[in-house]
């Protein structure tokens, strides 16, 4: 895949990011699958993904037990045209608790993007992830398959 075609594929994961709000986290514990739904945020360079969790959630646990995680975000409408026309991007990455005091810029970002969380954040009991992404995985029209990366 030439230059342009990696960089035209990271556009349209920069415009998807932008218009959701919401992704389906995917975990993993003891053999078995868990799913969560987020609210999340990226960086610019699409290098990391934030999010924000309870530490006393399932989620969390499964996080600290094993950090690697995907993340789906799509655009679905929940109609007969998304088999032609959704979008999906799966999120491959390995996640990692970080310091809201030591990453300011970070939680600016998420809080940017959801300014409705902003005590849910700024709580003792949230954790800020940071997931670095290794790759990405972009569907379109049903089932054509890019792989994309940072």
């Amino acid at each position: 895949m030439n230059l342009n075609k990696q960089e035209k594929n990271k556009q349209e994961i920069r415009n998807l990011f932008l218009g959701q709000p919401l992704a389906v986290l995917a975990t993993h514990f003891k053999g078995q699958p868990h799913t969560s739904l987020i609210g999340f945020a990226s960086t610019k360079n699409l290098k990391y993904m934030i999010f924000v969790t309870k530490r006393s959630t399932h989620k969390h646990r499964n996080l600290i037990k094993n950090p690697h995680v995907s993340l789906l975000i799509d655009n679905r409408t929940n109609q007969a045209k998304d088999f032609q026309s959704a979008e999906a991007v799966t999120v491959f990455g390995k996640s990692e608790e970080i310091s809201k005091q030591k990453e300011k810029k970070l939680v600016d970002l998420y809080v940017k993007k959801h300014p409705y969380l902003r005590d849910f954040v700024r709580s003792p009991d949230s954790a800020l992830i940071r997931v670095k992404v290794e790759k990405f995985s972009l569907v379109s029209q049903f089932q054509k398959v890019e792989e994309v990366f940072p």
